[in-house]
């Protein structure tokens, strides 16, 4: 099934524009969802609430983020092309700014540039219109069960270069100073360290971190290392691995 600028026949998903909806009981995991096309918006929160999530749909950037400073939920859902002074690339960096709260974003072009730079601002993951809604639900279980899993992780602190991880505090230094990552990037680091001088493909990176059965594409890994040099810099001796993939120490 794949979504498509057409009306839902039969009942209608409530909805009114702004509002917080849903049948699901409030202890069901929230989801925020912010797409201005409203067919989008009824077909992608029906198909999240069959799965038991509770999810608030918002028609705008502004109205999204009160919901998530609000309700606090698991992951945001984003068109990027939204209407108003916020589009999608702000709202995710404003996201992103204020906490680590999985973000999925949605594109109507498939634009590599739209997609790197959702990347680059925090996006977890990002989905092309049109999209099978079936695709959609499972990336967003998908992303939910890495971030659960991440709290689980032993605590261990990893020196690698002039970075000090710190797994139980999700927390990495280079010298006196915190350096802010996004949940991802954290993870990326972190499996790479734990894997200290293995070069490691993309494709385990993605098995590792985003998941065994990730749909997405293979360079998201290119995109977080780049972010993690461009955060770290010469103090992280990640190594580019030509013909494989990468390297830590």
């Amino acid at each position: 099934m794949v979504v498509m600028p057409a009306r839902l026949e039969g009942p209608r998903a409530p909805h009114a524009r702004g509002a917080k909806l849903g049948s699901v009981p409030n202890e069901g995991e929230t989801i925020v969802v912010i797409e201005d096309d409203q067919n989008i918006s009824d077909l992608v929160a029906l198909y999240l609430r069959r799965e038991g999530f509770r999810v608030l749909q918002a028609p705008d950037g502004e109205q999204g983020l009160v919901y998530v400073d609000r309700d606090r939920p698991k992951l945001v859902v984003v068109d990027v092309g939204l209407p108003g002074e916020l589009d999608g690339f702000d709202v995710c960096r404003r996201l992103r700014a204020a906490g680590d709260v999985p973000i999925v974003m949605l594109t109507a072009r498939d634009d590599e540039v739209d997609r790197i730079v959702g990347l680059e601002f925090g996006a977890d993951d990002y989905v092309t219109k049109p999209f099978s809604p079936r695709e959609l639900v499972a990336r967003v279980r998908a992303i939910l069960r890495r971030a659960g899993s991440a709290t689980r992780v032993e605590p261990t602190v990893v020196e690698v270069g002039d970075v000090v991880i710190d797994t139980g505090r999700r927390e990495v230094r280079q010298g006196q100073s915190v350096v802010a990552l996004t949940s991802r990037e954290f993870d990326l680091l972190t499996y790479l360290a734990l894997n200290m001088g293995l070069a490691l493909s993309r494709r385990q990176l993605l098995d590792g971190v985003w998941g065994e059965g990730w749909y997405g594409d293979e360079r998201t890994v290119d995109v977080h290392v780049r972010q993690l040099r461009k955060k770290l810099g010469d103090g992280l001796p990640l190594t580019t691995v030509w013909g494989v993939g990468y390297r830590l120490g």
